[in-house]
C-alpha cells in the first residue's frame, strides 16, 4: 500500500512535537537494533495478501511462544556489550596461549583483560539464547519469513563450541576467556554482526505480538474482490484512553462517507481511526477493532493537517487545493485508494469553500475504485449531495445541558445540524470578556 510521508504524519503513526505516535506507543522491543527493525517495518506497509497473511502468520506463532520469548536472555545490555567489543583496540589477544600465560595476560593487561572476559560471557549467552529460539521456532520454518530468519541463525551458530558453555565455569577459566576472546574477535566479528541483525529482526516481531496481546488487537480478515472495501465492529483510536468503539461499513456503491458534527464531537479522531486501522492491517498486524473485513488497497492518501508556508509564500488555501490535486490525481490511474480529507477548504470563505467543496466530493463520489470519508462543517451542501447514491450521511451528536456539551463519540445515520460555535465562545468566557471591554 503507498503512503506519502504526508499520510504518516496525518495519521499519527511517528511522533511530533505535541505528542506521541503510534509507533512509540506499540514499540515494545528490548533492544535499540530491534526498535530501529521496527520502525522500519511501521513505515513500509506491504502490497500483496500473501505477503500480509505471512506476516500475520509469523505474529500469530510470536503471540504462541511469547512466553519463551519473553525470558530470553538477550537484552539491550547484551548487543551494547557487543558492540562496544567490537569497537574497542585491545592489546592484542593469542590465539594460542597456555594456561600459565593467560594468568599474566590477566595480570598485565588487567582492563583489557576485564573487558575481554565480560565481553565474551554476552556473547556466548547472546548465541546460546539464538540456539534456544532455533530449537522453539524451526517446527515453523515452514513460513517463509521465519525461515529467512532460521536458515541463516542455524547456519551461523550450529557448530560452535561455545554452546555447552558454562558460565560460571568460564570466569575461573582465563585460558577458555582468552581463546574464546581471540575467535570471536578475530575470527567470528562478521558472523556475530550478521546474527545480530537477524535477532533485531526476531525482536521487532516479538514486539508486535506483545503489542497486539497487550491492547487487544485482533487480525483483520481480507476480502478478495475487484472493488475496494472496508468494514468494522467497535474501532477504537489506539492512543485515546477509554475510546468509544465505532462502526463502519465502506464498499463501491456505498464507498463515500459525508461526515459532520461539532467541534470536539470526534469526527478527526474517527477518520484517523479508520486511517490507522487500514494502516496497521496493512503491515501484517492486528487492529483495535472487535472485527474488521477489508480489501487490499493500493494507497492511503489522507488531508488532515494542511499548513501554510510563509517562507514560500503560500497561503493556507493554495495548500490545501494542492493537496486536493495531488489526491485527484493519484486516485485516477485507477487503482484502490482510501482517501481522508478533514475539514476541507477552511483557508478560503464560507461561499468559495461550499462551491469548491461541492465540486471536490462531486468528483470522488464517482470514483469507483476508491473510498472516502470527508469531514466538514458545511451542513448546507449536504442536501443537493443526496442525490448521489454512493454518499454516506454520518454524524457524531453533541448535547447540551445548562450550557454544557456533552459527548456520547458514537456514530450516527443523517446529518448534524448543531451550531455551537457561539455556546462555546460563551462557556469559555469570551463573550463575557468582549462585554465587559464594550462597557
Amino acid at each position: 500500500m503507498q503512503v506519502d510521508k504526508t499520510t504518516i504524519l496525518d495519521i499519527g503513526i511517528l511522533d511530533n512535537n505535541e505528542s506521541k505516535g503510534l509507533a512509540s506507543h506499540l514499540d515494545f522491543c528490548k533492544t535499540n537494533g530491534g526498535k530501529a527493525q521496527w520502525m522500519q517495518l511501521i513505515t513500509s506497509p506491504l502490497d500483496t495478501k500473501y505477503a500480509i497473511e505471512t506476516r500475520q502468520s509469523v505474529l500469530q506463532i510470536f503471540i504462541a511462544e511469547q512466553a519463551f520469548l519473553d525470558q530470553m536472555k538477550i537484552s539491550n545490555g547484551t548487543c551494547l556489550v557487543i558492540d562496544q567489543f567490537y569497537g574497542t583496540g585491545f592489546t592484542s589477544i593469542p590465539k594460542h596461549i597456555s594456561f600459565t600465560s593467560a594468568y599474566w595476560y590477566q595480570f598485565w593487561n588487567k582492563t583489557d583483560y576485564a573487558l575481554i572476559a565480560y565481553s565474551v560471557q554476552h556473547l556466548v549467552t547472546f548465541i546460546q539464547a539464538l540456539d534456544q529460539w532455533l530449537k522453539v521456532f524451526e517446527p515453523y520454518s515452514n513460513n517463509t519469513v521465519l525461515n529467512a530468519l532460521i536458515v541463516p541463525i542455524k547456519k551461523q551458530i550450529t557448530k560452535l563450541d561455545c554452546l555447552n558453555c558454562n558460565s560460571d565455569q568460564l570466569k575461573k577459566d582465563p585460558q577458555a576467556v582468552l581463546q574464546l576472546g581471540y575467535f570471536f574477535y578475530y575470527q567470528y566479528k562478521t558472523q556475530i554482526k550478521n546474527l545480530q541483525q537477524l535477532f533485531y529482526e526476531v525482536d521487532a516481531y516479538h514486539s508486535m505480538a506483545k503489542a497486539m496481546q497487550e491492547y487487544h488487537f485482533s487480525f483483520p480478515e481480507w476480502v478478495d474482490q475487484d472493488r475496494p472495501m472496508i468494514e468494522f465492529e467497535d474501532a477504537v483510536h489506539p492512543l485515546v484512553t477509554n475510546a468509544v468503539g465505532n462502526n463502519l461499513n465502506l464498499r463501491s456503491e456505498s464507498g463515500f462517507l459525508f461526515l459532520t458534527g461539532a467541534n470536539m464531537a470526534g469526527k478527526s479522531t474517527f477518520i484517523k481511526t479508520v486511517g490507522l486501522l487500514a494502516y496497521l492491517a496493512h503491515i501484517g498486524m492486528g487492529v483495535p477493532a472487535k472485527k474488521c473485513k477489508l480489501s487490499i488497497l493500493d494507497g492511503l492518501i489522507t488531508n488532515l493537517t494542511v499548513t501554510d508556508n510563509v517562507l514560500k509564500g503560500e497561503s493556507y488555501f493554495f495548500n490545501e487545493v494542492q493537496r486536493i490535486k495531488h489526491t485527484l490525481t493519484q486516485v485516477m490511474d485507477g487503482k484502490k485508494y482510501l482517501v481522508l480529507i478533514d475539514e476541507l477548504f477552511k483557508g478560503t470563505n464560507i461561499i468559495d469553500a461550499m462551491k469548491c467543496s461541492t465540486k471536490v466530493i462531486e468528483g470522488l463520489q464517482a470514483l469507483k475504485q476508491s473510498l472516502c470519508i470527508l469531514s466538514t462543517h458545511l451542513y448546507e451542501i449536504s442536501e443537493p449531495l443526496k442525490v448521489y447514491p454512493h454518499i454516506q450521511f454520518c454524524y457524531f451528536e453533541t448535547s447540551v445541558i445548562n450550557k454544557a456539551l456533552l459527548f456520547n463519540y458514537t456514530l450516527k445515520e443523517g446529518v448534524s445540524q448543531d451550531r455551537l460555535g457561539y455556546l462555546i465562545l460563551e462557556r469559555e468566557g469570551v463573550v463575557d470578556l468582549i462585554d465587559r471591554i464594550n462597557t
